[in-house]
């Protein structure tokens, strides 16, 4: 049986004190031309982890010291090569215990380092979240304002129009049960908990998204083209995470376009099957495109093309289609748009 780990440093100090007799003994009654007394080099790095840097350096000196007691002691042999095997002894004793101290700070400053860096690390992540939870509950909570504006305009009205506030405020409801939905699976996403996944038509969820981004079309002029493939097999997928990605690109693609005239403003949306294992969907805008140079850091966190923006959209976007197995890409030509392509696993490869 190994031994307890409370008896491990009286054995290592038991070991180091025969050591040090031993090469003493060997040192003295051996001749002058063996160098025994280097061995004093393995009691210091034995002392390395046992002692502290002050006393490591204490031990240092005392190998030193029996090293010349060895050869004022010793008779045998020639005094000259004795001496210098000595010196020899002495500098590769202090060379010795220099470089392990040195390596030991060094790796102590190392770990102090990591541990900066893990501190750094959750600060970064709680940032993250934090930005994401914001960027993420934004489209809901602007969905929540405009609907309970129509509302109070129907209110309003002499008479009231109340099938139309009420379904104002069935918006409101759905608006903020779908804020409940993207703070949860932001959080379960940052605590890698699993994804909850069901089987869904693509077109579908493009739809729904495409209905709650529809004030915003309306409102900026955007001509919409939809290119929707039929019979496209279902993908496995988290339904609001999937529907944050297709949300986020069509109001980026929006956003992208509110520089251009308005009868330039078109946003087209295709489905297809890539291969026989994945669909994919694209957006393409008639923006300003995107510059080459931009292409490699868009889909990094916290950088951003848009001023005011947070650069943290596409960033999370790429995180759930990763998450699924999937794949973001884009493409752009300036002053000719962009076009950003996802495409997914369908089900039947996931639940293989």
């Amino acid at each position: 049986m190994p031994a307890p780990r409370h008896n491990r440093p009286k054995l290592r100090a038991a070991v180091i004190l025969f050591l040090l007799v031993a090469v003493f003994v060997a040192d003295t009654v051996t001749k002058f031309e063996i160098a025994i007394a280097v061995f004093y080099i393995l009691i210091i790095l034995l002392a390395i982890g046992y002692m502290s840097t002050r006393g490591v350096i204490l031990l240092a000196g005392l190998c030193v010291g029996l090293t010349g007691l060895s050869l004022l002691l010793s008779r045998h042999g020639s005094f000259e090569a004795g001496l210098m095997n000595c010196g020899i002894s002495i500098a590769a004793i202090a060379t010795t215990t220099y470089l392990v101290l040195k390596t030991v700070a060094a790796q102590a400053s190392a770990f102090e380092a990591q541990a900066q860096m893990v501190r750094v690390a959750r600060l970064t992540s709680l940032g993250a979240l934090t930005a994401s939870i914001a960027h993420e509950v934004n489209q809901p909570l602007a969905a929540i304002a405009t609907s309970g504006g129509a509302c109070r305009r129907w209110l309003d009205r002499d008479p009231p129009n109340i099938d139309k506030a009420r379904q104002a405020v069935d918006r409101i409801v759905h608006d903020a049960n779908r804020a409940g939905d993207v703070i949860t699976r932001v959080r379960s996403l940052a605590k890698s908990e699993p994804l909850h996944r069901e089987a869904l038509n693509l077109n579908d969820t493009i739809g729904e998204a495409i209905a709650i981004a529809q004030n915003e079309t309306e409102r900026n002029n955007i001509i919409l083209h939809l290119s929707l493939a039929e019979d496209l097999p279902q993908v496995l997928v988290d339904r609001v995470q999937i529907l944050q990605v297709v949300g986020n690109l069509l109001l980026n693609a929006i956003e992208a376009m509110h520089v251009m005239p308005t009868f330039k403003r078109e946003l087209e949306i295709t489905t297809f099957q890539e291969d026989r294992d994945r669909i994919a969907f694209t957006v393409t805008d008639s923006g300003v495109g995107i510059k080459p140079a931009a292409l490699d850091h868009l889909f990094e966190a916290f950088w951003t093309t848009k001023e005011g923006g947070m650069g943290i959209g596409l960033s999370i976007s790429r995180s759930f289609v990763e998450a699924h197995g999937g794949q973001i890409a884009v493409t752009s030509t300036p002053r000719m748009g962009a076009t950003f392509r996802v495409s997914l696993p369908v089900a039947e490869r996931n639940l293989a």
